[in-house]
């Protein structure tokens, strides 16, 4: 049985994250005809790269990234930095043939993903590759998937997604990475609502977007009252049009106060309609517009659909499929999913090319915020 040895470049909360993807898999993903072993983790600082190796029980702890992305020893290679410190690890790990699993967004800007593209292309590079938008592995999003495509929405009008956050509501929170030009609502929040419009309504034609910047500056830190100037957006709104006629709206805050981690959508079509909510991720609501509302209301109405943990091959329905579905179940499906590529060798989906995508979605909103325009996207 073939041992993939996995290195993981940054170790903050969503590289806890992917690391414990590994220790759930068994319970979560059928089995592989393979193991997989965390050998390598790299940080910015030797004190929290021995901490990383000491909690996912790696054989070496390193802070430089080359000595994972380099390493022949080194199968996979997870990417969890910094936004603007993915592109000199992505560039080395496709060099050097690695599967790559990278956290959104790809890249820090599209002059970098278009050279990652590049890269791709001229290295030949074939490896199993993936992003993590693991929002698409929820239950209820894939069975709005299957309604979609089965055409029980038929024609699609309408479509508004919002994701709520209130972390930066407040103007004594501390000056974070994500406070810096390389983080940002649009890259950390909208990201994932520009895959999920991607992947549930097909392509953008074109759009339009405002950012709010509504805290200009922030402490240093908790200990520091000196103040940092804020250099991200708060908050974004976009007008998109998809190339399938369809109209939305597409909203991202972290100034959205009362709430925590909500994700929510709906979409209109012509014979029915979808909603959904991360806080409520059990259901998928599905309205049946074809169902007569005579006499008296009929049977017409939101129907809600029970899709919990019920799951397909390759997942399993642990520990129940009646049980309610989580953030970081979806993350672990993800990664199943990547890793049942890497061990058939063959692609995985969305690729690295689908975060290309969604970087060119990030470059239109911030050109579109800046002139005041609708932006065609590439």
């Amino acid at each position: 049985m073939k041992i993939y040895r996995i290195g993981i470049i940054g170790f903050g909360m969503i590289g806890k994250v992917h690391a414990f993807g590994y220790a759930a898999l068994p319970y979560y993903s059928e089995p592989f005809d393979a193991q997989f072993q965390i050998s390598h983790v790299a940080t910015a600082h030797p004190e929290t790269a021995e901490q990383a190796k000491r909690l996912c029980h790696a054989q070496t702890a390193t802070t430089c990234f080359r000595d994972i992305t380099e390493n022949p020893d080194i199968d996979i290679v997870h990417i969890c930095t910094p936004n603007n410190q993915h592109f000199e690890a992505l560039i080395s790990a496709i060099q050097n043939g690695k599967a790559i699993y990278c956290d959104k967004p790809l890249t820090a800007s599209l002059a970098e993903a278009e050279y990652v593209r590049n890269i791709i292309n001229t290295e030949k590079y074939t490896a199993t590759n993936q992003m993590t938008f693991h929002l698409r592995f929820f239950s209820a999003i894939r069975k709005a998937k299957r309604l979609i495509d089965d055409g029980q929405l038929g024609r699609i009008y309408q479509f508004r997604f919002a994701y709520l956050h209130s972390s930066n509501a407040s103007p004594l929170v501390p000056f974070k990475w994500k406070h810096s030009e390389f983080g940002g609502v649009v890259r950390d929040l909208a990201s994932h609502l520009f895959d999920l419009t991607d992947h549930l309504l097909g392509p953008a034609d074109s759009l339009l977007a405002e950012t709010q910047h509504a805290v200009p500056k922030r402490p240093v830190s908790e200990s520091n009252p000196d103040l940092a100037d804020v250099r991200a957006e708060d908050a974004v709104t976009i007008l998109v049009k998809t190339q399938n006629g369809a109209h939305g709206i597409l909203e991202a805050t972290k100034l959205a106060t009362g709430n925590e981690d909500e994700m929510r959508f709906e979409i209109n079509g012509e014979k029915g309609a979808i909603r959904f909510s991360l806080m409520n991720p059990h259901f998928l609501e599905f309205f049946d517009a074809t169902v007569s509302d005579k006499p008296l209301g009929g049977y017409s109405g939101w129907r809600q659909i029970p899709c919990g943990a019920r799951l397909e091959r390759p997942d399993t329905e642990f520990p129940s499929p009646k049980s309610t579905s989580g953030w970081v179940r979806a993350h672990v499906s993800c990664l199943s999913n990547f890793l049942h590529g890497v061990v058939e060798n063959r692609p995985a989906t969305p690729d690295l090319l689908q975060g290309i995508k969604i970087d060119r979605w990030i470059d239109a909103v911030f050109r579109s915020a800046q002139s005041q325009t609708w932006i065609t996207v590439k």
